[in-house]
Order: C-alpha cells, then sequence, then structure tokens
C-alpha cells in the first residue's frame, strides 16, 4: 500500500474505504471485507450514522489498532468550541477508540463562519493534547481556506474534496498544493455523477469513452483507472463500495501506472459541474441535524 506523508509527518495509507450512505447494517461486514483485503484506512463521518459499525469491525478484525488508520468528521450541528469537542467524544466512542487518526470539519458553514472557526480551534486542541494524530478540514473553498489560515495556527493535514475527472476544483487544489494541504478525493471514480441528484442528463465517468479506452490498453476496469488518475497526481483517495468483489477491485491498483498522455487525457474531461451540494448553500437550517450521543 502506497502512503502519503502528512504535514506534520504522520503517514496515511493512499486508498482507503469510505462508507458514505453505507447503511449501519452493510456497513460493518464492508470494512471487514476491505481489512481482510489489505485497506488499511477507513473514513466515516458522524453524519454517516455508520461510526459504531466502523469500530465493531476495526476491533473485530484482528489487525492491530495502530496498523488502522481511522478518519472521521465533525457535522456541522455540531460546530462551536465546547460542541465541537463533544463532538470528538461522541465519535471516539461510538468508534470505540481513544484516539482518532484524522479529524476534520465535514464542511464550511459560511453562513456562520464564526462557529466554524471555534470548531477548527477545538480541533487544534484535541491535536495538542493528543486526541488526533492530524486534523483537517472537507469541502472547503478558497475563501474559505484563506478565511481559516487567517484566523487559526494549525494548517490544515486535509482537505476533502469531490474530484473525479468531471469535476476537478483546480483553483482548490492549487491553493492546497501551494499550502501542503493533501487533497482527498471523495467520489474519486465519479459515483455521484451517475446519482439521481446529478440531473436527468447525468452521464458516469465510468462510461466515458476515454476512460473506457485506457481501462482497455491497461486490462483494467474504469473504476481503477479513475483512482489510479488520482493516485498519480499525488492525491488520496477514498471509493466507496459494499460489494465484496469491488472493494478488492478498488484496491488493486498499485501494479499499472498512466502515461503521461493518458493523464493529460482524463484531465482534459473536466466539465465544471459539481455533485455535491454548492458550499455556500450549506446552512444550518438546510443542512442541521442532531448527531445522536454514543
Amino acid at each position: 500500500m502506497q502512503t502519503l506523508t502528512l504535514n506534520n509527518g504522520v503517514e496515511m495509507p493512499a486508498l482507503g474505504l469510505g462508507v458514505f450512505q453505507t447503511p449501519p447494517n452493510e456497513t460493518r461486514a464492508a470494512v471487514t471485507a476491505a481489512l481482510d483485503l489489505g485497506y488499511r484506512h477507513i473514513d466515516t463521518a458522524a453524519a454517516y450514522g455508520n461510526e459504531r459499525e466502523v469500530g465493531q469491525a476495526v476491533r473485530d478484525s484482528g489487525v492491530p489498532r495502530e496498523e488502522i488508520f481511522v478518519e472521521t468528521k465533525v457535522w456541522i450541528s455540531d460546530y462551536g468550541y465546547d460542541e465541537t469537542l463533544h463532538g470528538f467524544d461522541k465519535s471516539a466512542a461510538k468508534l470505540g477508540v481513544d484516539r482518532i487518526d484524522l479529524l476534520i470539519l465535514h464542511q464550511a458553514l459560511p453562513s456562520d463562519f464564526d462557529k466554524t472557526l471555534a470548531a477548527y480551534r477545538a480541533l487544534e486542541k484535541l491535536l495538542a493534547d493528543g486526541k488526533v494524530r492530524a486534523i483537517g478540514v472537507s469541502n472547503f473553498m478558497v475563501d474559505h481556506l484563506t478565511a481559516l489560515l487567517d484566523a487559526t495556527s494549525v494548517v490544515p493535514a486535509v482537505n476533502q474534496l469531490e474530484i473525479h475527472p468531471y469535476f476537478q476544483q483546480r483553483a482548490v487544489l492549487d491553493f492546497d498544493d501551494r499550502h501542503h494541504i493533501l487533497n482527498q478525493a471523495w467520489s474519486p471514480i465519479g459515483g455521484i455523477t451517475f446519482y439521481p441528484g446529478y440531473g436527468e442528463n447525468r452521464k458516469s465517468v465510468l462510461q466515458d469513452p476515454v476512460v473506457i479506452g485506457i481501462a482497455e490498453a491497461h486490462g483494467k476496469s474504469p473504476a481503477q483507472v479513475l483512482l489510479r488518475w488520482g493516485l498519480q497526481h499525488g492525491r488520496s483517495v477514498i471509493p466507496k463500495s459494499t460489494k465484496r468483489h469491488r472493494i478488492a477491485e478498488n484496491i488493486d491498483v498499485f501494479d499499472f501506472e498512466l502515461t503521461a498522455d493518458e493523464m493529460k487525457a482524463l484531465d482534459g474531461l473536466e466539465t465544471g459541474r459539481r455533485g455535491g451540494p454548492e458550499p455556500e448553500n450549506v446552512t444550518l437550517a438546510a443542512f442541521g441535524r442532531a448527531i445522536p450521543e454514543a
């Protein structure tokens, strides 16, 4: 497994299993399969409602805890200094761990950015106290990152973003690179491009002729090509699946390399069309929901 070194020296497996929208009753089996197949990085979130099942699978896996990189996220409803400290307590208890490897803010809250800053300062406190190994953010745009860096002292280790060939967010990626913030791709195989919410005329990047042609040239699947594209750009990728054969396929991406021309062709698929919610539209009124106690 390839690893990436975060800006504070912590090493993180480059590829992990994501469990976004994985029902709790399917999460344990998916994580168990992933760990059995060699994954050592699991990405979850308080808002996913499946942290407890992730923790159970980690404990039952037989893999030493220190070999598994556990990442989770604080939801906007738990922003604020004391609220975020308690959010950590809830997540740690559900996961059944004393220390979380990477804890990140799930979204910026532009309508109440002071609360976002207070939440990040709580992450800094957790880092200083050794309760987390690294801290970061998710879905933060350049203006959010600029304001955060101006008001806090610890540069985020990670910014988790929607990144796939159809939506590359290059301005954010470039900003992150300049500030040594690792780009981490959610929906790295563009799964969100074939969700119903993507629109009536949605087109899956997995079915793009350019992707299919490159996959055929390497004897790989389109999903493997897209994961390889992200890895060769130096990003972390966290594909999700609940099917064991897909989980196995997604980790089998370290035995081939895309050519410079193939990378350029994939880079050229940008549509500028976001699949997830517009960051500026994330408000407590629209997206807030209580995160249950442990």
